[in-house]
């Protein structure tokens, strides 16, 4: 594992992206195509602005996969993280391959999953790209998050540290807006990333690092397995680093 803390969360949105370029590039020297993980959220703001301005990549060799997305949440509300990533990262690179977004308010969720499954199962991601939620969540695996299953995306429920984060960045007006169950990406699907780039600003997830990075390894903090990777490499700022004893 590779921490950098940079000096503000542009420099780290800036060295996160550049990082994950560099990944992209080298992978489209040995493959025809190469498949990535794009996430959302405030954390991935600068990263993507960074990323898709990024030089020599050959973007229609691409394909994008979405980490995660509300259930019953339609694509023109403005917390839909399929519509994050269509305004944030789809539009700016009118060259991508393909893009797979999860679908939370299709009619039947196990024939969406069934879909997402089929479409990722036998992929190798060469990067995946997320962050570090306030309750030290990965994707939408809330604590206690499930290390053991092998299906790459999986039902999940919210717990309120989760739905809160998401009043406290501005996506819904209370609580009762939230919505208590997603599809998200397995933590078994992220780790089997070649590179994973986790981009983690912002004194809000302070805590949440210093227990991922110096607590227990533990389903209770869904972001310790990420010690387990052979290439994670995690961006950090002043802020959120400064709960770190080392």
């Amino acid at each position: 594992m590779q921490v950098e803390i940079l000096e503000d969360a542009v420099a780290l949105g800036r060295a996160a992206a550049e990082a994950g370029a560099a990944v992209i590039r080298e992978a489209l020297t040995r493959r025809d195509r190469v498949d990535i993980i794009v996430a959302t959220g405030a954390s991935q703001f600068d990263m993507l602005e960074v990323l898709t301005t990024a030089p020599g990549i050959d973007w229609s060799r691409v394909t994008a996969f979405h980490l995660d997305e509300y259930i019953g949440l339609p694509v023109t509300h403005g917390a839909s993280f399929r519509r994050y990533l269509h305004e944030r990262f789809v539009a700016r690179l009118p060259a991508l391959g393909q893009f797979v977004d999860v679908v939370g308010d299709a009619p039947d969720i196990a024939a969406e999953l069934a879909r997402l499954n089929g479409l990722i199962g036998p992929r190798t991601i060469e990067v995946c790209f997320a962050g570090i939620g306030e309750n030290g969540h990965l994707a939408f695996n809330d604590p206690p998050a499930d290390f053991a299953t092998t299906e790459p995306y999986i039902v999940v429920d919210l717990d309120e540290a989760c739905r809160r984060q998401q009043i406290g960045e501005g996506w819904f007006p209370d609580m009762t807006a939230v919505p208590r169950q997603a599809i998200s990406m397995s933590i078994r699907q992220m780790l089997a990333a070649r590179t994973l780039i986790i981009t983690v600003p912002g004194p809000k997830k302070t805590a949440a690092v210093a227990a991922a990075l110096d607590g227990p390894l533990t389903p209770d903090v869904p972001a310790s397995i990420l010690r387990q990777h052979a290439d994670c490499r995690i961006f950090l700022d002043p802020a959120s680093s400064a709960g770190l004893k080392r």
